[in-house]
């Protein structure tokens, strides 16, 4: 079994992500999955949540993340989002800002958004 995965995770409009990894956490409809190397051939639909990235050099990369799909097969996942941001280039402050107006303003969506965000800063 291989010690490490490649990872490729791509937003609709840029790839945000690439490298290598020990395991990668997201959040799908059927739940939280971790993927691991050697993990079984799998296809998800991803939910609304901050993913995880070890790297192979010990680090953490994490991403807020809205949407998409993820695959994983031959020891290669790929995460395929309609959103998806480091948490190094989130505004923490403008992020804060984002979710009151959506509370106030009841926009159930935005709140998620904005809330995702906040997470996976706190989680960087």
């Amino acid at each position: 079994m291989a010690a490490e995965l490649h990872v490729e995770l791509v937003a609709a409009d840029r790839q945000v992500w690439s490298g290598e990894a020990t395991l990668v956490v997201a959040r799908t409809t059927s739940g939280d999955i971790g993927v691991m190397p050697g993990h079984q051939p799998l296809l998800g639909v991803l939910e609304s949540g901050p993913v995880t990235i070890r790297t192979s050099d010990g680090g953490t990369v994490v991403a807020a993340v809205h949407g998409g799909f993820l695959s994983f097969a031959d020891n290669k996942l790929s995460l395929l989002a309609e959103v998806a941001e480091l948490a190094d280039e989130i505004d923490t402050q403008r992020a804060e800002l984002a979710l009151e107006r959506a509370k106030s303003g009841e926009d159930d969506a935005a709140e998620r958004r904005a809330a995702v965000r906040l997470r996976a800063v706190a989680a960087r």
